[in-house]
Parts: structure tokens; sequence; C-alpha cells
């Protein structure tokens, strides 16, 4: 079956680095666009960082730029999330998504919880 695994998250100090990991199985991972977002408390989900089925393309809002980088590995069938620079604004937890190129398939993980805290 599909399945998003997500790991990686845990407690930083302020400007730590953290990296997820999301390993993905039960379809095809190349046909498949990747994102991360991520939910705090009393908030909608958004999206903070996606990259094409390719890896060629990536995009993050400006609330990550520069601090956040998404990568994938269509062998290992594994997107990772690498966080630099963490704030406290950034405590969420931290999902992984797939979006189909070609259909409107569309696949959540379980999330994993990052803390910033001193």
């Amino acid at each position: 079956q599909v399945q998003l695994v997500e790991s990686g998250g845990g407690l930083v100090q302020p400007g730590g680095s953290l990296r997820l990991s999301c390993a993905a199985s039960g379809f095809t991972f190349s046909n498949y666009r990747m994102s991360w977002y991520r939910q705090a408390p009393g908030k909608e989900r958004e999206l903070v960082a996606d990259i094409t089925s390719t890896g060629g393309t990536t995009n993050y809002p400006d609330s990550v730029k520069g601090r956040f980088t998404i990568s994938r590995d269509n062998v290992k069938k594994t997107v990772y999330l690498q966080m630099n620079s963490l704030r406290p604004e950034d405590p969420a937890v931290y999902y992984c998504n797939a979006n189909s190129v070609y259909s409107t398939w569309n696949y959540w993980g379980q999330g994993t919880q990052v803390t910033v805290s001193s």
C-alpha cells in the first residue's frame, strides 16, 4: 500500500538545523511532485517547499527561502528537507505530500514534530 514515512523531527535550539526525510513506497515516486507542509497549533497547514518530479525545480515561500532546502533521490524514493537557522516561528508538525503529475492522486504522511526551543 501507499506509504509516506517522515523522520528526523525533534527538538533543536534556535539557529540550529534539522534534516527531515520522507521515505515513499507503494507508488511510482518519480511520477510525483513532492512537497513539505507544516501545521502549527491553531494555524492552517502551509507549504514550505516543493520539488518537481525530476528534481529540477524547487519552490519556497519567503518565510523559509534561504534557510530550507528540499531535495529528492528518485532511486531511494526519498525526499528531504534540510532546515537551517531554525527560528521560534518554525515549530510545527511537518508533513510530506506526494502529488501525481499524471492524475489527481495525492498522498500525505503522518507528520513529524519539529520543536525549536532554548
